[in-house]
Formats: structure tokens, sequence, C-alpha cells
């Protein structure tokens, strides 16, 4: 089969990272199916594909965790040969009000995917987690060895139970090859400003809270403490830009397709490798702008992580992997797509 027959299932495919995976699977000669069910994305970001690649979109509307939905999937596009699996709710605080829910749909959307994949016999699987799986690491950078600590929310216990679960399943002889992708601070946007992050109601992430700053939606950034042991007090993360680490999904299928054997489990993570200051990120953008941004200094956030930053070698070495574009490129695409 050559790759431009290739059909990959997208699940939350509209969303933020889903959505630039499309399209670098699109630019990479697969076709794509996409599932969403539009509870954290809009059916405009659809259009944005579109515009980006030149083609429909095929969507099927509904819930990973329906699995009389996701048969009919299945039946519908008989040809499928891999998933990437982005659908899951990832607000950190909303978690912490609503464990329930993020239980039930993060964990149990993935139990029912590969059921049905199971039952298709499509073996090939890209999984999305998290750095979150690392807490406050004992060493930096991290590496996929080291240790995974207690979850300091929800979300990130989903994340952890996710990648036990996949774990297992393999362990059982089920016909299943999957790669974890540990994603650490993904930023930007698509330089066509075509698609980005759209945060429903007020931003939980850095980067979306200072455009919408910057461009008058929010009236300030708060920084949350400036009172940690870094070199200027703010925490430290590892931020990618979308597009890089959409990429890293195209290499993870390779290297899915190339692994002889009928099951197989690895992990990666995913970052550019070096860490930057919530201030850093601040004083960057500022420069872009050449103008002030309004901020102001807050209390530390419950569940904050002091700093975390990965080694991303193993993908570079395996899947021949790196983030190319800077936190510069980042932040100008970010603003591109806010004022578009």
């Amino acid at each position: 089969m050559t790759t431009k027959q290739k059909k990959i299932l997208v699940t939350g495919g509209a969303g933020y990272i889903g959505s630039h995976t499309v399209v670098e699977l699109y630019h990479s000669g697969f076709q794509t199916v996409i599932v969403d069910n539009f509870s954290n994305s809009e059916k405009r970001v659809l259009d944005g594909i579109k515009a980006i690649i030149k083609q429909p979109v095929t969507l099927y509307e509904g819930n990973c965790n329906d699995e009389t939905f996701l048969k009919n999937v299945f039946q519908q596009e008989p040809d499928i040969t891999g998933v990437i699996h982005f659908a899951a709710y990832k607000a950190v605080g909303e978690s912490v009000q609503k464990p329930l829910d993020y239980y039930q749909n993060n964990i149990g959307s993935l139990m029912t995917l590969l059921k049905v994949m199971s039952a298709f016999h499509v073996s090939n699987l890209v999984f999305s987690s998290s750095c979150t799986v690392y807490g406050q690491p004992d060493q930096l950078p991290v590496t996929e060895q080291s240790p995974k600590k207690m979850a300091e929310s929800p979300y990130g216990n989903t994340k952890q139970i996710c990648e036990e679960i996949l774990e297992d399943f393999v362990k059982s002889q089920a016909q299943l090859k999957v790669t974890l992708l540990r994603y650490f601070n993904p930023i930007g946007a698509h330089p066509s400003a075509h698609i980005g992050e759209l945060p429903i109601g007020v931003p939980n992430n850095l980067v979306p809270f200072i455009m919408q700053t910057a461009s008058g939606i929010r009236e300030k950034l708060t920084v949350f403490g400036d009172d940690y042991n870094t070199p200027d007090g703010t925490c430290i993360r590892d931020y990618i830009h979308v597009v890089d680490l959409a990429k890293a999904h195209v290499k993870s299928l390779y290297y899915l397709e190339q692994r002889e054997g009928s099951s197989f489990f690895d992990i990666f993570n995913l970052g550019t490798g070096q860490g930057n200051s919530v201030m850093e990120v601040i004083k960057a953008f500022e420069q872009i702008q050449k103008e002030h941004l309004n901020y102001t200094i807050g209390p530390r956030r419950s569940g904050d992580v002091e700093q975390v930053y990965a080694n991303v070698d193993k993908a570079g070495t395996l899947f021949n992997w790196k983030a190319e574009l800077s936190l510069e490129e980042a932040l100008i695409d970010a603003w591109r797509w806010q004022k578009a």
C-alpha cells in the first residue's frame, strides 16, 4: 500500500494540535478522517484546514466514548490503517473541579477506541500524552526514563492511567503498536493564520493569554508567582511550536509502520530541549511588538510545577525529528493568528 492510500483516523482532529496534525498528514500524502464532538473546538476550524490543504475534510461528529458511533466510523472507512488519539479534556484547573468528567471522558474514550480498533484489526496508534506525568522532576532535562511522579491534577492522572492501560494492553499480546508522545508546551499557530489555538472562555495557557491581553480582549495578564527557584523567579517550561509538534506525529506514524511484529510500545518526549521562563516569553513578545504588555505578578497557582523541560534525543535518533522553529517564530505566528 502506498502512502497515498493510507488513511489515518484523527480523534479530536478539530482541536488545536489535532488540526495542525491533519494538515501535516495531508502534506505527507496521507488521507485523514476526523472524529470530533466539538466540546472543546469550533467547526470553523474545518474551514481553516480546508483553506490550507485546498480540499474537503472528512468529518464524523460524535463522541469517542460512544462505541456504536466509533464502530460506524470504522465501517464507513474500512481502509483506516492507523489512529492518532487526541480527543480528551485537557484543562488542569477544570479537572480539579470536575474529576469524574475527566476520568469518564479521557479514560473511557481510550478504552472504547482500543476495543473498536481491535475489532477492526487496526494496529497502529499514536497516543497524545503529556509531560504532566513527570510532575516536578528530580533532575532536568527529563528523559523518557525519568520516574513518573504522583499526578498534580486529575488531568495529569488520566494521562498516567491511559499510558498504563496502553502498556498493559500491548503486554497482553494485543495486536497493537503504540507510540506515546509526551508533549511539553505547544504554542504558536499555522503560519497561514488559518488555524491556531482557540481557547473556549478564559485561556488556561500563557501564550493565548498574552495574545488576548495584547489585543485588548483581556485587561491584563497575571503571572502566577515570581518567587520560584529559577533565575527570574517565574516558572520554566519547554515551549514547542505546534507545527513542529504536528510533524512529529507524522514521523511517529512512519516509525510504527516500520516496526516488525504485531505488538510494540514506545515513549517519546516532544519539546525543544530547552526551557524558557514565563517572564522570558513575555519579554520576547514585548521585543517583537516593541511595546509593553500589561501584566501583574500574582500568587502562585496550585498545581504548577516549578520547571520542566525535555531531553528529546530519543525522537531525534529513532525517528529523525527535532523542533526547528524558535520561540520568537511561535510568538509571531500566534500573534498573526490572533489578529486574523
